[in-house]
């Protein structure tokens, strides 16, 4: 009798499938010898049998159709099939007795009734196997998703660690990400303009490919980056490192759902667009092209400026204006320094007052999980329904989020009223970047923070309302913060008396002034 030899392995690991296909080729040729089998063919197979569609199995079978053999050789019947639609194909061969015999070293099979019926016993428990494996895996899955450990490939702005199988923050990536996040919170960018820039600034997904719309998306979707995993319709709380803020990620829901239908490819971007009105009639402004450069202008809808008297205006005017006003009040790094140095020791001296609030908040927050452990019995009793209880879990998940980032507040910034004056000063100091990176961007979305509603009347930029910073601007005698010289060095008592309130040396010292 003729017989196929077929030795299947079913890992993805190359090195471990070779071995143990070699190990079931050597057992089952010295079994042929020992009974004196006659193989005519050996067929290998480095594939799973928890489905149907085995390429080379299916070759095997086919062959055995057209009379080229009349039994099959192999290691244990397990090694044939792990599904029903396999394991009853060979019991259907064997009945129409194509299939004349079946060995196996570690398995005795017998053409009658009651061997068949062992048969299918042993294919029925390797199916059982597979099954029971999978479930075993999926339960695993579910265990580690609900103690807060990400499974599967780290989001971009995330590394596996292979020996915690955990995921770490990519040092490298995430200040980026969180960049994105903080420009398109800002409501200025499109999804292409956004992913163009991060482009632009080497921001790569994890297989190394440029950034796309649609990945941008899925990106600032995922709450992942604030902490938490979401699966089945369910948030869980992660164990994972935050990459942004709860507070920055609801920002950019806002103002993604927002922002509507998408801008057309063909718009022209003007930077300062969208910025001003007009001085005279309170129109928009707009922009347009000219022998290669951008001006802007009146759109000339309202009265009095039909008569078109207003003039153009270059945009590196414009740029000159805003960089003027900038530099006005821009912080150097060094007076950041001691300014930050000096408000840390007075907030720790006030600190103690904080400590009554934080414990209301850590009260909360086990409150809630007290909540959120009740909700779930009384899910497994049967008294809501599965949408009901990931709406309502949903919910307190996300308020717990949402006081543990209070409570984190307090634990790291310490009084809100030193807090106002640090978040100032340090606003300042974006400004000194902007200035030297030179980009118009940037140099725009600071503008907004210290003016607002800003106004374009005989080619000047003006503010018609007071901004936040609007008081520095108008009582501030030097041109620059910079010309106080080196950072040991004490600004004159009238540049001292220019400072806004919150840096006054009323009630707390700054960089040695008293």
């Amino acid at each position: 009798m003729r017989y196929f030899l077929y030795a299947r392995k079913s890992t993805d690991e190359e090195d471990r499938q070779i071995l143990s296909i070699q190990a079931q080729i050597t057992e089952v040729l010295e079994y042929a010898k020992k009974e004196k089998l006659e193989i005519v063919r050996e067929f290998i197979e480095s594939r799973t049998a928890k489905a149907p569609g085995r390429p080379v199995f299916n070759e095997m079978i086919s062959l055995l159709e057209h009379g080229k053999a009349e039994g099959i050789l192999a290691w244990h019947p397990d090694r044939l099939a792990r599904n029903s639609m396999d394991g009853g194909k060979i019991i259907y061969l064997v009945d129409k007795e194509v299939i004349k015999d079946l060995k196996f070293p570690t398995y005795r099979f017998d053409n009658t009734a009651q061997g068949k019926f062992m048969l299918s016993i042993a294919f029925s428990q390797s199916k059982y196997y597979v099954d029971n494996l999978s479930e075993n895996i999926k339960r695993g899955i579910r265990q580690k998703i609900r103690n807060g450990i990400h499974c599967g490939p780290a989001p971009v702005g995330y590394l596996n660690d292979t020996k915690t199988r955990t995921v770490v923050v990519d040092k490298n990536k995430a200040p980026l990400l969180k960049k994105m996040f903080e420009l398109y919170a800002a409501g200025n960018y499109t999804l292409e303009r956004l992913a163009d820039t991060m482009n632009s600034l080497g921001f790569a997904t994890q297989m190394g490919n440029k950034l796309r719309i649609s990945k941008c998306q899925q990106i600032l979707t995922n709450p992942f980056y604030y902490g938490l995993l979401s699966y089945w319709g369910e948030h869980f709380e992660g164990k994972h490192e935050p990459i942004i803020t709860k507070k920055l990620f609801d920002r950019v829901q806002i103002v993604m759902r927002q922002r509507g239908k998408p801008q057309s490819k063909n718009t022209k971007y003007f930077v300062f667009k969208g910025l001003m009105r007009c001085g005279v009639c309170g129109a928009a402004v707009t922009a347009e092209i000219q022998k290669g450069h951008h001006y802007y202008h009146c759109t000339r809808k309202l009265s009095p400026c039909k008569d078109k008297s207003q003039k153009f205006v270059r945009e590196e005017a414009l740029a000159q204006q805003i960089k003027d006003y900038i530099q006005k009040v821009s912080l150097r790094d060094d007076w950041l320094e001691n300014i930050l140095r000096e408000l840390d020791k007075d907030k720790e001296r006030f600190s103690q007052s904080s400590l009554t609030h934080l414990q209301n908040l850590q009260n909360r927050i086990k409150e809630i999980d007290a909540k959120i452990n009740k909700l779930i019995d009384i899910y497994l009793q049967g008294s809501l329904s599965l949408e009901e209880y990931n709406l309502k879990k949903n919910e307190l998940v996300n308020l717990k989020k949402d006081l543990q980032e209070k409570s984190g507040d307090f634990a790291d910034e310490g009084n809100n009223r030193f807090e106002q004056a640090r978040r100032f000063v340090t606003t300042l100091n974006e400004g000194s970047y902007a200035l030297r990176e030179g980009n118009l961007e940037s140099q725009k979305e600071f503008l907004k923070k210290i003016g607002s509603n800003c106004i374009l009347k005989e080619r000047r930029l003006n503010f018609s309302t007071e901004g936040t910073f609007r008081p520095v601007l108008e009582a501030v005698p030097y041109h620059s913060w910079w010309s106080w010289g080196e950072s040991n060095s004490r600004p004159p008592r009238c540049e001292r008396d220019a400072l806004p309130t919150e840096l006054q040396p009323q009630k707390i010292s700054l960089c040695g002034i008293s």
